[in-house]
């Protein structure tokens, strides 16, 4: 069984070709897509919060479920200290009140405080006892911010 050199060859020429083309197309579109990602990333810096393309997901910050009770009321009474932030939801009567429970009410004070704070991860960690979720924690009458 003899091989076709020259048709191995013409093959070879042509992938080559198309190769040297790809390749020159990338070249010529970095620079755009250089500058594109170097503005996107400089907007988000400049701007101070997380960069989103397209529409926006909502997101809620709830307690771990393996948070220990210390630290979900240590949670509660950093997060209802804070000024922009309005527990009055918690109280006994209130919407959110039920079930009273340390870590449903962790959930929605520290909730309160990142949507306060413009939903930064970083305002979702309280010492890494916090978790971001995409799915709206809101349950009866109790409406997450």
């Amino acid at each position: 069984m003899g091989y076709d050199y020259p048709l191995i060859i013409a093959v070879r020429a042509v992938a080559s070709r198309i190769l040297v083309q790809h390749t020159m197309m990338m070249v010529m579109m970095m620079p755009k897509l250089t500058t594109l990602s170097l503005s996107l990333l400089l907007l988000s810096f400049i701007s101070g919060s997380t960069l989103t393309l397209g529409n926006e997901q909502k997101t809620w910050c709830v307690a771990k479920p393996s948070s220990d009770q210390a630290t979900l009321l240590g949670n509660i009474n950093y997060a209802c200290s804070q000024s922009q932030v309005d527990c009055r939801i918690l109280q006994r009567g209130c919407p959110c009140f039920s079930p009273d429970n340390l870590i449903n009410h962790a959930s929605i004070a520290m909730n309160l405080y990142y949507q306060s704070k413009g939903r930064n991860h970083w305002n979702c960690d309280f010492r890494g006892s916090a978790l971001i979720v995409v799915t709206d924690p809101s349950y009866a009458n109790c409406i997450y911010a």
